[in-house]
């Protein structure tokens, strides 16, 4: 088990949701946590019922310049937990392109945009951790989901790379794929949603996998399978079965 106490964590999208649920867990657990997003007043709100040292850092995820002075900001850090992300379900037949470039924008490119602080100033040290949130259904293209899914396709690409990169290193790279959890974003959705999870409990599961040295982790488990094995279905069959 990782001793937590007095590591100093940079939370990124960290206002609502998993984000505010796994600072809770952070910092009972010891850390010092630093918490962004772009609303001011909700992150006080957060910082408020956190029990541990904690500070807050506004910033958005798609101005570079923001990101620059974020970075700045925060300082020196032990590890970061990139968990911003914004979703609105749509597929081809109903492309809405201003919402289409925010996804990507933001949940994408965002996280180059903060990688980018980050990584070099690790990489140097040779120390940190970097834990990134990608999605179950980053495994293979869904229906009504096309800005989304491939958002997270490629934030699970990036993790790939990073950890091929920096394995050997002295930089723990981490990827989680979770599945439903009951927040804002999945609010917009009209379907019944499996194994729909409270952010509490999934930032438990988000937790217990920070305090291993395993690189990816998808769950709900018996969920992920679905999306794991569909990696191995012919296309043919794929597309029958999952539209």
């Amino acid at each position: 088990m990782t001793d937590w106490r007095g590591k100093r964590y940079w939370l990124v999208g960290a206002s609502d949701g998993l984000g505010e649920a796994l600072a809770g867990v952070l910092s009972r657990a010891g850390a010092e946590v630093i918490l962004s997003s772009r609303s001011e007043d909700k992150l006080r709100a957060v910082a408020d019922g956190l029990p541990g040292k904690t500070s807050i850092v506004t910033l958005d995820v798609s101005d570079n310049d923001s990101v620059i002075a974020a970075a700045e900001a925060v300082g020196d850090i032990d590890g970061i937990v990139h968990l911003a992300g914004v979703y609105w379900p749509f597929g081809a037949e109903q492309w809405d392109a201003e919402q289409a470039n925010a996804i990507a924008d933001i949940n994408f490119t965002g996280l180059i945009r903060v990688m980018g602080q980050v990584v070099p100033k690790m990489v140097s040290k040779d120390k940190g951790h970097i834990v990134i949130t990608s999605s179950l259904t980053a495994f293979r293209g869904l229906p009504g989901s096309v800005g989304y899914t491939a958002s997270k396709a490629g934030t699970m690409s990036l993790a790939e790379c990073m950890y091929a990169d920096l394995r050997k290193t002295g930089v723990k790279v981490q990827v989680i794929n979770p599945g439903f959890i009951k927040t804002q974003l999945t609010d917009k959705n009209d379907f019944k949603m499996p194994f729909l999870m409270e952010p509490e409990e999934a930032a438990r599961e988000v937790f217990e996998h920070m305090n291993t040295d395993k690189f990816k982790r998808s769950f709900p488990w018996a969920f992920s399978l679905v999306f794991r094995l569909s990696q191995f279905l012919p296309d043919s069959l794929y597309f029958r079965l999952f539209s």
